[in-house]
This record gives structure tokens, sequence and C-alpha cells, in this order.
């Protein structure tokens, strides 16, 4: 086939307007174009007076070769790329041991999922419950106030993708046929067919929950062994003649459990893990991430800013946005995990602690728009240690408990309050979605003071983008901390840990992943490097 990229037509064109820009495109007779499917459509909002589609269409036409050959210095007719992903190995005969993954996130999950279809039959470990039981202690926190360490926004199957927007566009390069393969198993297990084709493809909570468990029946059909409720309390190294290397992992209750390649996809909020494996001397390092707050919109006002007369548009949907402010103070604010017609969620995993997310379903028909204002910091932030961003982390998160009334309440506060510098009594047009509850306070005690000073010079120039972005009843709920991993477990080009043999860090929580999808190919790349170390 032939790959046309760059076709623009408007946004409520005809049904056969694809049809003659490609024939136009092409200059072909109708009878020339065989047939073709749309492989990507985005759109251009730009100009909101006049919002365009461009598309990527795959074109089987009969003359291949002649056209290739009249349009060879065109960089917008090329050959369609092979992007059918193919298995890189099968497991021996003879296997020794079964490898472990632990973690059941978007990478733990295709980590675990490549490797079952490989026939490597890997024993898939997490310290949390089955989704459907999951979910049930997480809205014990939202509705009640309860929460279970164990089982929560942050653990159990699925991972922290479960509860959110299920955003599945990301900012790797080119996930090319492992990216495909991501999205090709997530519509077999019950994802809808745009999200093969749509630019900004998303899933939404509740189609997430239905397709983890179709993952999981299909890998248990495949050999694999998956455990919940199952924690790993140690791991097992050995160190010998000056090499170290893994031999087995130790769950919680005491059982052993003998293997020498393990994946580390634990996610960034498993900092018990992370302390266990840096007693084991395993490399870590720390690394930047962010931190902020959620801010909530009405979901009308950024389609109006974004989309114009077309707002409501049933192919453009919810509109979305994407901020960055470089600040005076040499710190950047952006915003972080956009969620449209969504709500925000308690996303705590430690008790007397307070954090937000972003989350909404497939349809995104709340009336908020939210999003993480966050705050862009390195370790010079949090010196000295290479798990200090955790206690960082900690501090500021169980300020904000305390602010919020001590009851995983979270303090919030009226964007014309905090640009003021006072503290918020009531509530304006905008009202929270963040359950369990919101407490209206002064948000600056719940932040470094250079995070505040950033984010009050940052929220005027964002309103230059989008007007009334900085509108006073705009709700702003603290604290979004969980941006990204505080640490890396660093690792060499085979995958495996630096100084410790067979241990595969993977994924957001080793520092090389931020979101489902590259996450999930992060998986994929781990699960490919293992099975290559263990099949000549």
């Amino acid at each position: 086939m032939i790959r046309l990229t760059e076709i623009k037509l408007p946004l409520d064109h005809p049904e056969g307007a694809l049809k003659s820009a490609i024939l136009k495109k092409l200059n072909l007779p109708a009878q020339d174009l065989v047939s073709f499917t749309v492989f990507r459509r985005g759109y251009d909002a730009r100009k909101t007076s006049a919002i365009h589609l461009i598309y990527t269409l795959d074109v089987t036409v009969t003359n291949e070769a002649a056209v290739l050959k009249r349009f060879a210095d065109d960089l917008h007719v090329r050959p369609t790329p092979d992007t059918t992903y193919k298995l890189v190995a099968r497991a021996p005969e003879n296997l020794k041991n079964r490898p472990v993954v632990i973690g059941t996130g978007p990478c733990g999950l295709f980590a675990g999922f490549l490797l079952a279809e490989m026939g490597f039959r890997p024993i898939i470990l997490d310290r949390g419950k089955i989704v459907r039981e999951r979910t049930v202690d997480t809205f014990k926190l939202w509705r009640k106030n309860v929460l279970n360490p164990e089982s929560n926004v942050q653990f159990g199957e699925g991972g922290a993708g479960t509860f959110s927007d299920g955003k599945l566009h990301s900012q790797i390069k080119d996930p090319g046929h492992r990216g495909r393969k991501v999205l090709t198993e997530f519509v077999k297990a019950g994802a809808p067919d745009e999200i093969l084709y749509v630019s900004k493809p998303h899933i939404g909570t509740f189609r997430l929950v239905t397709m983890v468990e179709s993952m999981r029946a299909t890998m248990l059909s495949m050999g694999a062994d998956i455990r919940f409720q199952s924690k790993v309390d140690d791991i097992d190294i050995d160190e010998t003649n000056g090499e170290r290397r893994v031999r087995g992992v130790v769950l919680e209750g005491g059982e052993y459990i003998a293997t020498d390649r393990v994946v580390m996809a634990v996610g960034h909020s498993a900092r018990d893990t992370f302390q266990m494996i840096y007693d084991r001397d395993v490399y870590v390092e720390a690394k930047p991430f962010s931190i902020g707050v959620r801010i909530e919109h009405p979901q009308s006002l950024i389609d109006r800013c974004r989309f114009g007369k077309y707002a409501g548009h049933p192919i453009l949907g919810a509109a979305d946005y994407k901020l960055v402010h470089h600040c005076s103070n040499g710190r950047s604010v952006y915003s972080f995990c956009m969620c449209p017609g969504g709500t925000v969620v308690a996303a705590t995993s430690e008790e007397g602690r307070v954090v937000t997310n972003g989350m909404s379903q497939y349809s995104r028909a709340e009336r908020n728009a939210n999003s993480g204002i966050v705050v862009g910091i390195t370790p010079d932030d949090y010196p000295g240690h290479p798990l200090a961003g955790i206690a960082f982390q900690r501090e500021w998160e169980s300020k904000a408990f305390v602010a919020g009334g001590g009851t995983y309440d979270a303090p919030g506060q009226k964007v014309g309050d905090f640009l003021a510098a006072r503290a918020s009594t009531a509530f304006g047009s905008v009202l929270p979605s963040y359950k369990p509850g919101v407490h209206l306070t002064d948000l600056s005690a719940c932040l470094p003071d250079y995070a505040i000073a950033a984010i009050r010079e940052a929220l005027p120039a964002f309103d230059r983008q989008i007007k009334g972005y900085a509108m006073d009843d705009a709700i702003m709920t603290g604290v979004e901390t969980r941006t990204s991993s505080p640490i890396r477990i660093k690792r060499g080009e085979d995958f495996q840990s630096i100084n410790t043999r067979g241990l595969f860090p993977a994924g957001e929580g080793a520092g090389y992943a931020g979101g489902i999808l590259s996450a999930a190919v992060d998986g994929i790349r781990v699960a490919e490097a293992l099975a290559l170390s263990l099949v000549p």
C-alpha cells in the first residue's frame, strides 16, 4: 500500500471527499483506486473559524510502483511501513526458572503479556487486588474517607492508569510496531476501534477495567501465573566473584520463588519497594519530577476557547489543552495529564497524606475540565540521598492532609484568591469534583514558596492563551506530587540493572516511561530483552 500524509479537509466534509482528495493528490482516474483506510485522523484548530481534519491514509492502487516513482520526491507519498508486530523469540523447552514480573500496571501487563505469548509462562505478582475488588476499595476512600494502603488508585490490577483518562498518545519519538501492538491488543480486549486511528486516543476508566480483565484472561490461557495480594518483600541477590545476580524473590508471607529474571514494573508510588531495592544495593539515582495542584474550569469555557463556533462538535469532542510558562525565578510551569470533561480524584496510597490526580470516562461528559498545573523540580531541591525525593513528596502530601482537615478531604482555593494571596472561604461558579470533599483554605502552605510564586506568575500567562483561564472562580485542589517517579533504577543497553544481572527495571516507576502507552511500550521492550537473554 501507499501511505499519504497531510491530507487536509474541512471539519464537516462530505463522505466522498476523502476519495476525491486521494484521486487529486495522486492524479489518478477513479478506476485506479482500489481501496483506502484511515490510519490516523487529527485536527488543526489553530484557526477556530476554519478547523480542518488532517488524515494519514493507506491507499491501494492498481499500479503502485508507477505511482511511487512519480512521487519519489514527495515526502507525503511513501510506501506504507509494516507495523505488524513479530515476536523476537520463543521460550526454550528446558527453561529452568520462570521469569517473574512485579506489577500489573501498563508496563507489567504488557511485559507479562509478551512473555506469555512467547511461551515463557511468567509468574506475575501484584501487591494489590483484582481490578473489581480494587475499585470497591478505591470508592471507599472517595465516598467514605477510608483508605486501604494496598488497594487504591496506585496499587492493584491495571496500575495507576486504570483510574485516569486512559490517554493513549505519547511523546516517545516513534512507538512504531510496539505502539501498534499495544493499541491492537487493547482493541482485542474491548477498546473502541477508533483508538487505532484518532490522533489523541483515550479509553476512560470504566472501559479500562473490563479491558484489563480481558487481558488477564488471555494471559492465563497462554500459561501465565497471575497472583494478586502478593507483595514482594525482598529480592534474593547472589554475589559471587564480584558479580551480582538475581536468584529469587521473597513474598510478604515468606514464600520464596526461585527465578533468575525479574521485571521490576512497580509504578511510581511503590516507595517501600524502592527502599527495599536500595537497601539491597541495587543502583538507584534521584531524578527530576514535578509538583503542583489540580485546576478545574467549566469544560464549556475550554471548548469555546479552543474550538470557537465548533464547540461541541461530535468529531472534536471535549477540548483539551497543553500549556507551559517559563518563570522569572527559573522554574517552568506546565499543564500535566489534562482530563477533558473529567473529575479530580483522591490518589494517595499512604495514610495521613493527600494526593490528587485526574480521571475521566470515555464520554468525557462531566461539567469540569481539569489538569495538573505543576512546577518542575530537580534533585537540587531535595539533595543528599537517592530516595530524598520520596521524603520531599511525603512532606507536602502530609501538609496537604493537615490543610484539608485531616480526613482525606483536599485543600482547595479559588484562583482569584490564590492570585491575591488570601484564603478562600466560599466556592464560586466552579464547584470542585474531588471526592471525598474539598476544604477551602490557602494553598500556599501546601507547596514550596518557589512553586507558589511560579504558579502565581504562570496563571495570568495561561489566561493570555486561553481567555478565562485565570477566572476568579476556577478552583485549585492540592496537591499533585505523583507526576512521575522520583527515582531512576538505572539500566544498561541490555535493559538490565547496571549492577545486578537478571533485574530488568521497567516503566514509569523505574524512571523510563510516563503514561499508559509509553509504559506499555517499555514493557514490550523489556520483555524482548529478557527473552533474548534466555534464548541463544
